[in-house]
């Protein structure tokens, strides 16, 4: 039987993008184009929903190891502090995104689970490839756990989480964690990862359905790891499905659509993990494409997998 979209979902993105044709896609390796058309599409995203209220928003910084500085922003809800807290990665194939983009993201996140977010704007590919986003990713995770107490976090209460490239990013950061014998980690939720360089030849079940598509995917990984990309020499901290060792890392959540380049990936990482001893959760969503539920978030799918997300939040 043929994959097919979700009814729900599919109605969302023709309410999204309507039924007119699409423009046609860049080529692969023009990050500029790509950088203005997903920019629109987070601005049109964040504005199709409410604003929400309740949370309240400051701006911390710290260095890295270069001495750039780096935007931590925090999220606070209202009520009684739980104890525990979320380093939150945004996605964007490495290229794009940005903590002020992806507000609304943190916040729904944060009002849901009553549990306060820091969001870290680390620096974008290619004009900072590989190392650079994981580590401006790790100092920032250092500086939380130095101030988690003063924050009303437990330092071993901190989760990671993030989604496409910086579910990736989470996936690295804690192996690169466990490796450096950095901050504990309670927790890594990793929505719908980008965790292999090698995901570029198209499926071609999945491929009318893809909103990352493969050029979207090799664009991505060629600028944050140049000609290592698709090598033996690409990192296990950019590229997590290249650890041979999956070993003594933190439990584990991970969701993704049968309609995302990144599932078949996603579900062997997600294996890998299980046989090493990690205790792991995963979801694979039935007609669900890359950023589903940002498209539809009415959609029953989108809620259950909302609702499983604040659930794994709330188990820190």
């Amino acid at each position: 039987m043929a994959l097919t979209i979700d009814p729900q979902i599919g109605a969302g993105m023709m309410a999204l993008f309507g039924d007119g044709p699409m423009p046609p896609p860049p080529a692969a390796g023009d990050v500029e184009t790509r950088r203005a058309s997903f920019s629109a599409l987070f601005a049109g995203l964040a504005a199709a929903q409410p604003p929400t209220e309740g949370v309240t928003v400051q701006d911390f910084a710290t260095q890295a190891k270069d001495g750039h500085e780096i935007l931590l922003r925090w999220y606070t809800p209202r009520g009684e502090p739980t104890g525990s807290g979320v380093y939150y990665i945004h996605g964007g194939g490495m290229i794009v995104g940005s903590v002020g983009e992806y507000d609304e993201t943190v916040k729904r996140y944060v009002k849901a689970s009553g549990v306060p977010f820091l969001s870290v704007e680390y620096r974008l590919a290619p004009e900072h490839p590989d190392p650079t986003p994981v580590e401006d990713c790790y100092a920032g995770l250092v500086w939380f756990a130095e101030n988690a107490r003063r924050l009303g976090v437990d330092p071993d209460r901190i989760a990671v989480m993030g989604d496409s490239a910086g579910g990736g990013l989470a996936a690295g950061l804690a192996l690169l964690a466990r490796d450096r014998g950095g901050p504990p980690i309670a927790r890594q939720i990793l929505v719908y990862p980008m965790v292999d360089d090698t995901t570029t030849t198209p499926d071609e079940a999945i491929a009318p359905f893809a909103t990352w598509s493969y050029d979207d995917n090799i664009t991505g990984w060629s600028a944050y790891l140049g000609s290592a990309s698709g090598t033996d020499k690409a990192s296990i901290y950019a590229a997590p499905a290249r650890a041979k060792d999956l070993s003594g890392l933190p439990p584990a959540y991970i969701d993704v659509g049968d309609l995302d380049i990144f599932r078949d990936e996603d579900v062997a990482y997600a294996t890998r993990l299980i046989a090493a001893g990690v205790p792991t959760e995963l979801h694979v969503h039935p007609g669900c494409p890359h950023g589903f539920e940002l498209f539809a978030a009415d959609a029953d799918v989108s809620k259950r997998t909302m609702a499983d997300r604040v659930r794994q939040i709330s188990l820190l």
